[in-house]
């Protein structure tokens, strides 16, 4: 059987931030078009965990053994991110979960890891950017999250080869605990980028047994946009199989996701027999040469890059400044919640994370679980109807006013439940809802994780 691509996924965070509203602000920096903005109760984990069950959906007879978590804005050092994302799947204890996290070229690290598995494994990235207010960085990047689900099998997309030139330099770098990235002058990582490119690109193409024009669409990840276009220009590809770089305008670039998201924006294009090559220009280059086969056609993701990009709904600079730690705000005039147990978290996992219920055996849903009911049921993949709802001004919550509406699920299961990415005045009972893995709060560093519904858009 073919090694490569099972199935993939992206996330793309409701919210988007208009890049001309920052200048009026700022006082400088801003730009055209918009970026996307993860919400106050998103973070790299619960953003993985979107994008890593849109993966899966696609391939629900394929049960990954390992996942491999990569990003540069980790929620916890010292303790591992990646288990979050094995609980909210329902993974099970076998199954191993690793960080790679720290670097944009991690991400490649992770899938050379995923790839070369004995087993099924899924390979993500996430990532929050940010930048100081009306910086380039600010304005360029954006926040998402994307998964591939990678092994042996009836790949959609066969591994066929791939190069890599490693070259230590300084280019972009950010010190544990600051909000930007300092860059070194253009020219100088433009230069040394391009030899590596190049030498990558040969190496993947003399691999392969292939030439350049053999290459049918060419997608390039990098946080340095001159040596892209640099590089791209040396490849010898046609102009029409380049990507002509549209997330860039309305999403943004979002870091270590950037690779596979636009990996995954490619495939959702492919047809059958096409050659896609990923480059990848972070301390080095790498390159991966992929083959679609005839199931890309027939997997499509369930929920598209292109479907999340224009569905997107807006937030204001200022919103999105309180939402980073930037902007200090007035904090509610409530108490802050105390610590999360981990000794109770510890007791209902499946609750908590895999928003698991119980049925008893005249097929009533308990949520949460009843200890008297002996079948498990799994609920996040439930959709529901909000049958009535609150608007709350007064309860703490870091981007008040808190909506929290009662939620009849489709075949049984009624819970109270808060909403997010909603605005007040668009719920209305009858609504429609889904389930998404977010943050409650946190609370001397530890992040309360569990679900809230969003309205079905």
């Amino acid at each position: 059987m073919a090694r490569g691509i099972l199935g993939w996924g992206a996330y793309v965070p409701y919210r988007r931030l208009d890049r001309t509203t920052i200048a009026a602000v700022a006082g400088g920096g801003g730009g055209k078009g918009t970026r996307s903005v993860a919400s106050y109760d998103e973070d790299a984990t619960t953003m993985a965990v979107e994008a890593a069950r849109i993966a899966t959906r696609s391939t629900p007879d394929v049960q990954p053994l390992s996942v491999w978590f990569a990003t540069t804005s980790p929620p916890y050092l010292d303790k591992t991110n990646a288990t979050a994302i094995h609980a909210a799947l329902r993974l099970p204890r076998d199954a191993a979960a690793f960080d790679a996290g720290g670097a944009v070229r991690s991400t490649i690290g992770a899938l050379r890891a995923g790839m070369h598995d004995h087993a099924p494994a899924l390979v993500v990235a996430s990532d929050v950017r940010t930048g100081l207010p009306g910086s380039a960085d600010e304005s360029a990047f954006g926040d998402g999250a994307a998964a591939l689900l990678v092994g042996e099998g009836d790949a959609v997309a066969e591994l066929i080869a791939s190069g890599t030139s490693t070259e230590e330099f300084v280019d972009r770098w950010r010190t544990p605990g600051d909000i930007r990235s300092k860059i070194w002058e253009e020219r100088f990582g433009e230069t040394r980028y391009t030899a590596l490119g190049a030498d990558a690109w040969d190496a993947a193409l003399k691999q392969a047994g292939i030439a350049a024009g053999d290459v049918d669409r060419v997608v390039v990840a990098s946080t340095h946009d001159r040596a892209v276009k640099a590089v791209t220009k040396k490849l010898g590809v046609s102009p029409d199989a380049l990507d002509a770089g549209e997330l860039s305008s309305t999403i943004g670039n979002v870091g270590a996701a950037q690779p596979l998201l636009v990996l995954c924006s490619a495939l959702e294009a492919a047809s059958p027999g096409q050659t896609i090559a990923l480059v990848v220009l972070a301390d080095g280059a790498d390159v991966v040469l992929f083959r679609t086969t005839a199931a890309v056609g027939a997997r499509r993701s369930v929920r598209s890059v292109a479907e999340q990009v224009s569905s997107g709904g807006a937030v204001s600079y200022g919103k999105y400044l309180a939402w980073r730690g930037v902007l200090p705000v007035q904090p509610p005039n409530r108490p802050e919640p105390a610590r999360p147990s981990s000794s109770a978290a510890g007791r209902s996992i499946d609750w908590k994370y895999g928003f698991v219920g119980s049925e008893a055996g005249d097929g009533s849903v308990h949520l949460p679980p009843s200890p008297h009911d002996d079948t498990a049921r799994p609920m996040s993949e439930a959709t529901g109807t909000i049958v009535t709802f609150t608007i709350d001004k007064l309860a703490y919550s870091p981007s008040p006013p808190v909506v929290f509406a009662v939620v009849d699920f489709d075949g049984g299961g009624r819970l109270p439940v808060e909403l997010t990415d909603v605005d007040p005045d668009e719920v209305a009972i009858g609504a429609r809802v889904e389930m998404t893995f977010r943050k409650l709060f946190t609370a001397d560093g530890i992040h309360n994780y569990f679900w809230k519904a969003r309205l079905v858009r």
